[in-house]
Parts: C-alpha cells; structure tokens; sequence
C-alpha cells in the first residue's frame, strides 16, 4: 500500500513502546536519517514488527512517499503480489515517465492482465521497478518497508534486489523486516541496498521482560512467574505476551514450583485458544490459512457463507488481526496460521484446498490448491499444473514456473506425455532462469538418477553443465558421460558440441577448436532437423570465425541468415543478425553495419528486450564513434553504460566504449578512469579478451592525453594479449596506428615500422581499407622521423583522402592534424584551420583543444609524460627477474604500495601481488622489506 507524506500513525507505534530495543532502534533511526536502509532479523515473534512499525512511523514523517507490504507464507508462491501492494497505487502517477515496454511490463506484472514480454526477457520489468522508484524519489524521498521479508513472492524479492543494488544515490531508503530462526540473514540482503545495516533482535533479558510485561497490562506477577515466562518463552516477545495472556484468563495461578498451566509453545497457545471456536469458524480459518490471499470475498466463494461472523470471532481472540484499510484476512502471526494449518487433519486440509481450486480467481493459485487437494497421480491435476508453470514462466516467475512443474511431475504417471523427468528437466531449465542453480542440479541430478531415457539423460546433462557457468572444469568429466548418452543421436549429440564449443573458448581459450566444435554442431543439428540448436550454433560460429578474422565468416554469417529463422535467434545478441553488423563494421561498411544495428535496435525495443538493447545500444554508439560523429557516439554511450549497469549486462564492454567515446567527443580523464575500471574488472574475471580491449582503450585516452610512454605500455600489453588469443583481424580494436603513433613519439622508430608491417599484412589479406589508411598515416610519421618530409606528407595527404571517402570522420581529421604538424615542423608556419574544422564537425573536443593549443604556438607538443620507472643500483644484477617483476621491485624499494605501483603501472592490485609473490620466490626472500634490504646490501657506498 501507498502512505503520503501526510499519513499519521497510530499512537501504538509510537518508538517509546519498544521495550528493550534502545540502542538498536538508535542505530537503525540514525542509519535511515543518513539515508540509508536497515534489515531488521531474527527469529519469530522476537519483536521485529514492533520495531519495525516504530520507525517507520518516525522515519516516515520525512518521506513523501511510503511504500508497504506485508506478505505471508500462504501467498509467497504467487508472483508479483508484493509488488502490487507496494506500486500498485503509484502506478497512474508516473506511467507518463516510464518507457513504454517497462510500462506494459509493469501493467502486466500488477494486473494479471495483457500480454507479458518477460518470456522472452524479464529486464523490462526489472528496469520498470527501478525507473518508478527513480521516478517517486524524483517528487521527494521515498521510504519503503517490507515485514515478513522471508515471505517474498521470489519474483517480487528479485525485483526489490535488483532496484536496490542500482538505485545509488537516488533517496530512496528501505527498511525491511525478516524471520531469521535458524538460518541466515545474509541472502535477505540481495533484496536491500549494498549499504544496508543489518540489526539482530536478540532474546530479551528478564528485566526487559518484566516491563514488556508490565506495559502491556500483566502487572503483579511473582518474579518467579515471571523467570518462568522468560525460559519457557526463550526471550521471545510474543510468546511471552502469549503465556502473559494465558496466565492473565486463568483463574487459578500456578502454585511456586509448578509449571506454568499452558503449553510451551506458541503453536500449543493457538490450539488452545482455537477450542473456543466453534467448528465451523475453525474450518473458515483453516480455508483462510491454506489461501493466498484470503479475503472475505474468496471465503464466500469457497462455500463459507458465514465468513463474517465467524473471522469477527477469531478476531476478538486474537486470532486475526483486523485490516481496516482493505479487504484482506490476516492472521495475527503467521505462525498461527501455520500451526492451525499443520494441526488440521489432512482430510480437512484437502477439502479446503478443493475448495480454494474453484473459488481462487488467479489459476496459478487454483492449480496449486487442485494438486494439494490430490493424492496420487493424476493426468488432468499434472496437465492443469503444466499450464500454470507455463503461465507462470510467461510472467517473468521461472521460481514459481520450478515449483509448479515439479508438483507437475509427482502428479503425472510414469508413463505420462509428458514424463514425469521431462516436467523435472522443465523445471530445472526454470531454476536456471531463475538464478536458483543449486535447486537445478539438484533436480538434474534426481532426472539422472530417475531415468535410462538418452534424450532426458542429455538433457540433464546439459542442465548441470549449465549450472557450472564459466567455471566448466568442475564439469569437465561430464563431457564423456553426456556424449555417452547421446550415442549415435544427432540432436542429442549437437546439444553437448554447442556446450563443448563454449568449453574450448572458456576452459581451453582455443578458438580453432572452439569453431569446429561449433560446425559440427550445426552440422549435427541440421541432421537432425532442430533449427533452433542450429542457428545458434553457426551465430556462435560466425562470432567466433570473426574474432579470428577468419575468410569463411561471411559464409557462416549468410547460413546463418537463412530461412527458416527462429525468432528466439534472430534478433538475439548472439544471433546471426549481430554477427552480421560485426561483421559489416570491421569491413568499412558503415552505412549498411548503422542500418542493420538500428533495425535491430529498433525490433529489440519494439519487444522490450532490455538484454539484447544493451548490446544494440552500444553497436549504435560504436558506429556514430567510427563515422566522426563524437557528441552522438558519446550520447548513446553513456546511455549504454548507465542500461549496462542497471542491468548488470556487459558492464565490462560498455565502459570501454563510453571510455573511447569520452576520448573522442568528452572528458580525458572520464575516459582514463572508465578505462581503467574496466581493466580491472575483466582482470578480476579472467577475462582476456577484454582485458586486451580495455588496454585499448587505456592506451588511446593515454595518447589523446600526450602521455606517451603510458600509452606505449598499455598497448604493448595489448598486442602481447591479442598474439595470445590468436586474434589476427586488425579491425576488432583498431589500436594498432595508436601504438606505432605512439612509438614513434617516443623514439622507438624501428618497432613502430615493425608493427606496421606485421599488421599492414593481415589488414591486406582480409582487405581492411579503413585500417591500411590508419597505418599509411602512422608510417607517414615514421618517415618524417627519418627525414623523410616530402614522402611523409605524401602520404599523410592519401591517408586523409582515403579516410574521408570512408566515411571515417575522426580519423580523417587525426590525418589533417598530423599532417599540419608535419608543416609547421617543415616551415615553422603552417593553418591548422582544416583540422580545426574537421574536429569541431566531429564535435571532437579533446581534439580540438589540442589543436587550438597547437595553433597558439604554432606547433604541438606532447605533453610531459611521466618519468620512467627506473630500477635502483640494488636490481642492476638481477637479471633473473622479468621486466614487470624489475618495475614491481623497483617502485617496493621507492616505499610505493601496492595501490600505488598499480596505479602507476596500469595494472590491477592483484596483478602486484601475484608479480611480488613470483619476487620473493625468484629470490629466496619473503617480504617486501627483504626486497630494500637486498638492495641496499648491493648498492656500492
């Protein structure tokens, strides 16, 4: 539900009530006055719900918005109901400020209603969720409060988890409350902000229990009662007031020495006191305690026609807790309704959920109360089963989706259509989905363990090899296996190549095999007539053939282009569609690689597929950055990285480009930081492509910035990376002209030629004009180095001729720059006028003041690097250490830390320490106080 800023709580709420809670409900009100969230935890009944309400009614008075929810265990199995309490009455306020595939997500999310997109991608839901938070923070800060948190529907806890972890400084604060008994409070905390405090409502003392006692009426008892309520009760709050009450309509007090008259436990409490009902209000109850969402209206359609009176008896016992504000039968504790659930006879408990099956409205819920209300197998329970985990996964549920079709398969006989493994594997594709990776295996493990079928045992397979992730060498040994079941079955044997294929990319970093595994994968599939694995396989093909700068990717590229397509493939990221525009943006044809991006683009959008429009996005930015249009190229790219992190989708690729963007057409040090960040985050992720890719990045901003030597470090690195992964197409990063320019601006002439040998030869054999031109003008300045001042501005003249007929604007203007430089150097006197006016066409800013300051003197020059890391006299004999282990040694022995030699080396933190560990191993020492000290014993007096 909704609460304006104006909204008053009760007096009951008021903070001076929570007994024994002082400090921690100081800390928590501190911590929501600085902006930030708080989880309340601990077991039940502990007191959590007071505290919570208390501060919601003292931190509320600060926000503009308050959003509430409180769920319960019976309602936690449907989607989005959460949700619907917390936005539903928000919605009309900012649908104007929500793009319309987060809007119809969102819509269909809360209704019910309309035709959802999130089978296809969850993310404009996801954003949706967000965007309305940012939206309501925009008109005033927002507080959001959730009790009973264990009771999430999961879709609604992702969705919370997934806002909160983005939100940043948006202010909006959260304040949830959550059951703890027995387990862990920590994964409650992916639902909250990353800096939320975590507070632990523990026992209360004696003392705390005496006066919680006293305040709430049961004045008088003995001391030795009371120390009797506080170890019966444990310290829980409830129970205590609970045996307060029993003790309070007993007229007979227990003797000293006796034990107290009632049960030890809340559960034997409720049975107690549901003795004073008559039978038919307890068989009401027990209908609301199996119910989702009980209201007085589904009583009465379950064939309860006294509802009324008989939830206003259970009320004045306590029983229920009365809603003025709605319609809603609620419990006073959810623990009541589940001790009254649990104590009912399972006969009983069957009729009511037979009854839930036909009144219920949402047939997610019916489905469910017709398989509880059924023993045994039954076809037609497993079928309607079936449906509602198909429903459940259109809505953007795959947990809900799980848990329907395994009750699916314990309904469905063996010899079922489909089988009962068959309904266990759809499940565990589901957990995938939904991140619950060790329920899928769990699940696949049990198919494995069930079934003799080959098709389902693949699958199964499969499905645990898909848990692993990236980490494929823990299921290395699955290989044999699963090639074991498939046999001579072609389908079979395609879904466990396209999985070897991924393995040769992340687990052996060989793209040759990686690409035959992906041929023989289509070829398996197309044998035997499923498109789909076959599509994906030859897109998986062309992606790899093109990061190999392989002759036969067009070729792939087209088969893959063929009818008939998949609509699941066709306009996916790692579809044939991407590939294509890959491909056509590495052979200079910008104009057709803008239309193909954009169309997909523009489709993707039209679908509300969020996770592919990050990735078309980005391509769009990256075409605009090569045709020399900076201040589009940076717009859109800034756009995409601030999509990328909100969904957590290609953060890494993102900041890059948004890194060569902001070079381009921003801010040099935006793009020297993005670089960096990105660097270290694929280090982290062992991700060697992108390390390569951020290093480009690093590079080029290093040398827009006139920081030579950096930048001739960065992309060394870079091209010893690429050698590496035997990636040969000059025209996937195009740093190639940056580390000659570079090279040459440092001296080192003859390695600069060297590179624009090596990469003029790859560039002519897969005819990349665009890339020939960038290397003709970096060879222009090699032999203006050597004297060669006609022939260099010659060729400084082609290169920008060539570049300007192929549309690339910026590189275009880099030759104009380079070429009056070469004049002014010539004569003394030169126009920069031309570059001047290609820069600002481009709206290259960073360009443009360089030329500017040019202009003002006349000519350029780079600006001062940084001193070169010099290794001390002490290092001077030990040539058994590596260049980067000298570096390393050299800047310990300066007194720099491991932060700062990383910074100064363009390395991560963790690369030093491992470069120091190989130190201390080459020589025999153990600290980097040994390394100064070994030093300083060799230098000479």
């Amino acid at each position: 539900m909704t609460v304006r800023r104006d909204f008053k709580e009760p007096a009951r709420c008021r903070p001076d009530q929570v007994i024994g809670r002082e400090e921690l409900f100081t800390a928590a009100r501190e911590q929501l006055g600085r902006g930030g969230s708080v989880l309340l935890h601990g077991p039940a009944g502990i007191g959590k719900s007071t505290v919570l309400r208390a501060l919601a009614a003292e931190c509320g008075g600060t926000a503009r918005t308050v959003l509430r929810c409180s769920p319960t265990e019976s309602e936690s199995h449907l989607p989005f109901l959460a949700l619907a309490d917390l936005l539903g009455l928000v919605l009309d306020e900012v649908s104007d400020r929500l793009p319309a595939a987060q809007l119809t997500a969102l819509e269909s999310a809360l209704t019910g209603r309309g035709e959802s997109t999130l089978q296809r991608d969850g993310l404009a839901l996801r954003l949706a969720v967000l965007s309305t938070l940012r939206a309501l923070a925009d008109s005033g800060p927002v507080l959001v409060v959730a009790d009973d948190l264990q009771w999430l529907d999961p879709a609604s806890a992702e969705l919370l988890g997934f806002a909160a972890r983005r939100l940043g400084d948006t202010p909006v604060r959260m304040l949830f409350a959550v059951r703890t008994e027995g387990e862990e409070y920590d994964r409650h905390l992916r639902a909250s902000p990353p800096d939320t405090l975590a507070v632990r409502l523990g026992p209360l003392s004696r003392a705390q229990m005496s006066t919680l006692l006293d305040h709430r009426g049961y004045t008088g008892l003995p001391r030795s009662t009371v120390r009797d309520i506080h170890r019966t009760s444990g310290g829980n709050a409830l129970f205590a007031l609970e045996l307060g009450r029993a003790l309070a309509e007993n007229v007979t007090p227990p003797r000293p020495g006796e034990p107290l008259p009632v049960p030890t436990s809340l559960r034997a409490l409720v049975l107690n006191r549901l003795e004073m009902l008559s039978d038919q209000a307890r068989r009401t109850l027990l209908v609301a305690s199996a119910g989702a969402r009980p209201t007085l209206a589904l009583l009465h359609a379950a064939g309860r026609d006294n509802a009324e009176a008989e939830t206003a008896q259970a009320a004045e016992l306590g029983l229920l807790a009365t809603e003025p504000e709605g319609p809603a039968v609620r419990f006073a504790h959810p623990m009541i309704s589940a001790a009254l659930y649990a104590e009912a006879p399972a006969q009983e408990r069957r009729a009511a959920h037979a009854a839930l099956s036909t009144a219920a409205s949402d047939p997610i819920e019916r489905a469910r109360h017709l398989a509880l209300a059924t023993t045994g197998t039954d076809p037609e329970v497993a079928a309607r089963l079936a449906e509602a985990a198909a429903l459940a996964r259109d809505r953007g549920a795959p947990s809900v989706a799980a848990q329907l079709s395994l009750l699916a398969a314990r309904h469905t006989p063996a010899d079922g259509t489909p089988s009962p493994n068959g309904l266990r594997l759809a499940a565990a594709d589901d957990a995938i989905t939904a991140g619950e990776l060790d329920l899928a295996r769990d699940i696949a493990r049990e198919a494995l363990a069930r079934t003799a079928v080959p098709a389902e045992r693949v699958r199964a397979w499969i499905a645990v090899i898909e848990t692993a992730g990236h980490a494929m060498t823990e299921v290395d040994s699955i290989f044999p296996q699963a090639l074991a079941d498939a046999g001579d079955d072609p389908k079979l044997l395609a879904l466990v190549h396209y999985q070897l294929t991924w393995r040769a990319l992340l687990v052996e970093g060989d793209f040759d095999e990686a690409r035959e595994e992906a041929g023989y994968a289509a070829e398996l599939a197309a044998r035997a007539g499923d498109r789909y694995t076959e599509l994906l396989a030859l897109a998986l093909k062309a992606q790899i053939e093109t990061l190999m700068g392989h002759p036969d990717a067009p070729a792939t590229i087209r088969r893959a282009l063929e009818e008939p397509q998949d609509p699941r493939v066709a306009c996916h990221h790692n579809g044939a569609g991407y590939s294509r525009f890959r491909w056509l943006i590495m052979s200079d044809q910008l104009p057709e690689a803008r239309a193909a991006v954009t169309a997909l683009l523009r489709e993707v959008r039209r679908h509300g597929w969020v996770e592919s429009e990050v990735h078309f996005l980005r391509g769009v930015a990256e075409t605009e950055l090569h045709s020399g249009h900076c201040g589009r190229a940076l717009d859109l790219a800034r756009e995409s990285l601030r999509l990328a992190r909100d969904t957590g989708i290609g953060e890494v690729a993102s900041a890059v480009l948004t890194s060569l963007a902001e070079a381009a057409g921003g801010e040099v040090e935006r793009a020297l930081t993005l670089a960096r960040e990105a660097m270290e985050h694929a280090e982290e992720d062992g991700d060697q492509m992108y390390v390569s890719r951020a290093l480009a990045a690093l590079g080029h901003a290093q040398l827009v910035a006139g920081d030579t030597e950096a930048a001739v470090r960065s992309l060394r690195r870079v091209r010893e990376v690429e050698q590496g992964l035997g990636i040969t197409d000059p025209a996937r990063g195009r740093w190639h002209g940056d580390l000659a320019e570079a090279l040459v601006r440092g001296g080192e002439i003859a390695e600069a030629q060297d590179v624009i040998d090596v990469t003029r030869e790859q560039a002519l054999r897969l005819d990349r004009e665009s890339v020939l031109a960038v290397l003709d003008r970096a060879e222009a300045l090699v032999r203006a180095a050597s004297g060669e001042q006609d022939a260099a501005i010659a060729q400084l003249t082609s290169a920008q001729d060539r570049l300007g007929k192929l549309g690339y604007g910026l590189e275009e203007a880099r030759a104009a720059f380079a070429l009056a430089q070469l004049r002014s150097g010539a004569t003394g006197r030169t126009s920069y006028d031309e570059p001047a006016r290609l820069f600002r066409r481009c709206r290259a800013l960073p360009w443009l003041r360089r030329v500017e300051a040019a202009a003002e003197v006349g000519t350029v020059e780079p600006a001062p690097a940084p001193a070169p890391v010099a290794a001390p006299d002490g290092l001077d004999s030990l040539d058994g250490l590596a260049s980067m282990e000298r570096q390393v040694a050299a800047l310990v022995m300066e007194g720099a830390t491991n932060r700062e030699i990383a910074a100064r080396l363009f390395i991560s933190v963790k690369t030093v320490e491992a470069t120091l560990t190989r130190v201390y191993r080459k020589l025999g020492i153990r600290s980097r106080v040994d390394i100064v000290r070994l030093a300083a014993g060799r230098r000479t007096p």
